[in-house]
């Protein structure tokens, strides 16, 4: 083992695990500052944990560093099973990272709190591991020499889904709160890392630099643990500035007309016309109603999955309109999830508390006597 190899091993195992502890204690703190934000919703209780899951996905870099590490020491680093366990750190590693996108807002929709599909994902990864055993068992080292290792094909293509998923997802976050260098460098950043694990299958890519592909990938991971860093303070900030629930007041005043005060936004007593947008004043009215009148599960909407909303499009479209017809600055605008709560199962509640929820009694009965609207007319009596 050269010396450049167990310099690079021990700088990963302690760049790994000091990026791994950081994580850990700001979503410690953040949990237990934070509580009443995270857990907000009286169906389903959950706690924000995609820092934790990061954190995680460090510390299983520490432990393959210090399988590498043992490996060379003890003479297994090359053999099959050395490879094998290698491979399995990278797949429990690329699964606590699929694992944190579930808790990302701007993830691709089919990972943010979908259940099912991060399910099916994680039986893919499974199977991925299955498969990795069942070629070791077959190909063993015998290729370990060649320009090509099939053995390491599933855990590449793995990685580079999952690679994508990052990209999208890191970039999507920043960039909606306003750090479009961070945004850029974060998409770099993980397309090192894809490409240092190129060598994983086609070892005479840099196979005259050992130095070349160990910089990429200590530059690469560090690059990525102070990504994470950002990451949570950009979270940290914004869990600071979200309205509470106490503080939001709506009145809607008649059709179309809505006055909202917002105070952590700037917005104090602004009266909203909706206009031509009839659909999207009519939806804020449901949430409004329920959220007002209704008991329970009755408070909520079911959004996608058969519900009365197709699809979660049209809680976008009504902060959206509010933003445009108000003029909001980037800083200054509203978030879907600063007037809506998910609670789970697909389901949408409005975060305004019902206290500080008015409806004008004339379009409140214009509304509800409305064929379509029998629910709602059940839900006033």
């Amino acid at each position: 083992m050269s010396e450049l190899a167990k310099f690079h091993l021990l700088a990963h195992i302690f760049i790994s695990a000091i990026g791994g502890v950081l994580l850990l204690a700001i979503w410690y703190n953040i949990r237990q500052r934070f509580r009443a934000i995270l857990e907000e919703g009286a169906n389903e209780k959950r706690v924000d944990k995609g820092l934790l899951f990061l954190s995680l996905a460090m510390f299983t870099w520490v432990f393959a560093g210090i399988w590498g590490l043992l490996g060379h020491q003890y003479g297994f680093a090359e053999t099959g099973f050395g490879e094998v366990g290698a491979r399995l750190f990278s797949i429990v590693n690329n699964l606590f990272l699929l694992l944190s996108l579930f808790y990302f807002y701007y993830a691709p929709p089919f990972i943010y709190n979908n259940e099912k599909n991060v399910k099916i994902i994680i039986g893919v990864i499974i199977a991925v591991s299955l498969l990795t055993l069942f070629l070791n068992s077959f190909y063993g080292n015998s290729n370990a020499g060649s320009s090509f290792r099939i053995v390491n094909v599933p855990d590449l293509l793995l990685s580079v889904f999952l690679s994508g998923l990052l990209m999208i997802s890191f970039y999507k976050t920043f960039l909606h709160r306003g750090l479009k260098i961070v945004a850029a460098i974060s998409v770099i950043v993980i397309a090192m890392m894809m490409v240092s694990q190129l060598q994983e299958v086609f070892p005479r890519i840099w196979s005259g630099s050992e130095l070349t592909n160990s910089l990429i990938k200590i530059v690469s991971k560090t690059s990525l643990i102070a990504i994470c860093l950002v990451l949570a303070t950009s979270w940290v900030i914004r869990l600071a500035s979200m309205p509470k629930p106490n503080e939001m007041n709506i009145h809607f005043q008649d059709w179309s007309l809505v006055k909202l005060t917002v105070p952590s936004k700037g917005i104090q007593n602004q009266v909203i016309d909706f206009g031509s947008k009839a659909t999207q004043y009519k939806n804020l009215l449901k949430f409004a109603i329920r959220r007002k009148y209704g008991q329970g599960d009755d408070q909520s909407i079911l959004v996608g999955n058969g519900g009365e909303l197709s699809n979660q499009t049209y809680l976008t479209r009504i902060i959206n309109n509010i933003n445009e017809i108000c003029g909001y600055d980037d800083p200054d605008q509203l978030e879907r999830r600063d007037m809506f709560t998910f609670i789970g199962n697909g389901m949408y509640r409005l975060r305004i508390i019902p206290e500080n929820i008015s409806i004008d009694e004339g379009l409140l009965s214009e509304f509800t006597k409305s064929t379509d609207n029998q629910a709602y007319a059940k839900l006033c009596n």
